[in-house]
């Protein structure tokens, strides 16, 4: 990748994060994609409808984003 589609993908990943803790009250250093799949795995519908979509669009797309370690910090965890 270039530096300017890296720069882009940078900025992309800065919104993502800043919606999950804005938005969604979650922790500074997870993305939308792996609260979904956290959620998911929770069995929440919300998790699951959108990381059904997520990986419709690009297959596997949740479970690549999946770390356990990541999110403890978030106000209203999915999780759980």
């Amino acid at each position: 990748m270039n530096l300017i589609g890296r720069y882009l993908l940078n900025i992309l990943k800065w919104l993502d994060i800043g919606v999950n803790v804005i938005v969604l009250f979650g922790a500074s250093n997870e993305t939308i994609s792996e609260r979904s799949a956290k959620a998911r795995n929770a069995g929440r519908k919300w998790g699951c409808v959108l990381c059904r979509v997520l990986d419709w669009v690009n297959p596997g797309h949740c479970d690549n984003a999946l770390t356990s370690t990541i999110g403890g910090d978030a106000i209203i965890p999915d999780g759980k």
